[in-house]
C-alpha cells in the first residue's frame, strides 16, 4: 500500500510535469520554472532549483536536494537508496546518478535482484557532461568529476577526479582547474 502512495503522490505527478514542460527551451526562465513545478513532488527541495530538460527522476520521495542546485538536460537520477545534493552544486548534461546496483545470481545480472546505498554530492561540486556516479559514493565538498568519468568510490573535500574508473587526480583550488602541468603543454 505505502508503494502505491509513493508512486501516485511523487512518481506518476512528477514525471508528468517532467514530459509535459520537455517541449520549453534550455534558457533560465524555463530552467527556473522546471525546478519550481517539480519542487512539490521532491522529498527536499531547497530553493533555486533549476532543471533542464529530458531529466528521468527516480524515486524522489527519496531525493534531498539543496539550495541553488541546477541539474542539465538528460540527467537520469535513480533515488531508491537516498540521493542528497547540497547547496551549489552543478550537474552536466547525461549524468547517471544511481543508489540502486543490479547484483549477480547464478552468474547473471537478470534475476541476482539489487542493493541500495545512499549517494551524497557535497556542496559546491561540479559533476561535469557524461559521467556516472555509483551507489554508496560520497562526492566531497568542492569536487569536480571530469566528464565521461565514472566515479565507484567516495572522494574528499575539494578534489579533482577523472576516468574510468575516477581517481583523485589533484586538489582544487580557486580559479580553473590545470588537468595537466605547465611542462605538458609546451612543445
Amino acid at each position: 500500500m505505502k508503494n502505491i502512495f509513493l508512486q501516485i503522490r511523487y512518481n506518476l505527478p512528477l514525471h508528468f510535469i517532467l514530459i509535459l514542460l520537455n517541449w520549453m527551451p534550455e534558457n533560465r526562465i524555463s530552467l527556473k520554472f522546471r525546478g519550481l513545478c517539480a519542487k512539490p513532488f521532491i522529498k527536499k527541495c531547497g530553493k533555486n532549483l533549476h532543471l533542464g530538460g529530458g531529466l528521468t527522476l527516480l524515486n524522489p520521495y527519496n531525493l534531498r536536494i539543496g539550495d541553488n542546485v541546477y541539474i542539465a538536460k538528460s540527467t537520469w537520477i535513480n533515488s531508491m537508496g537516498g540521493v542528497e545534493i547540497e547547496d551549489e552544486v552543478v550537474i552536466s548534461p547525461n549524468v547517471v546518478i544511481s543508489s540502486l546496483q543490479h547484483v549477480f545470481k547464478d552468474r547473471s545480472v537478470r534475476f541476482g535482484g539489487s542493493i541500495a546505498k545512499k549517494v551524497k554530492i557535497g556542496s559546491g561540486s561540479w559533476i561535469a557532461a557524461n559521467s556516472t556516479i555509483k551507489c554508496g559514493v560520497i562526492v566531497g565538498k568542492g569536487n569536480i568529476l571530469a566528464s565521461n568519468s565514472s566515479l565507484i568510490k567516495s572522494t574528499p573535500d575539494f578534489m579533482l577526479s577523472g576516468g574510468v574508473p575516477a581517481k583523485v587526480i589533484q586538489e582544487v583550488t580557486d580559479g580553473e582547474a590545470e588537468f595537466f602541468s605547465r611542462k605538458e603543454h609546451v612543445k
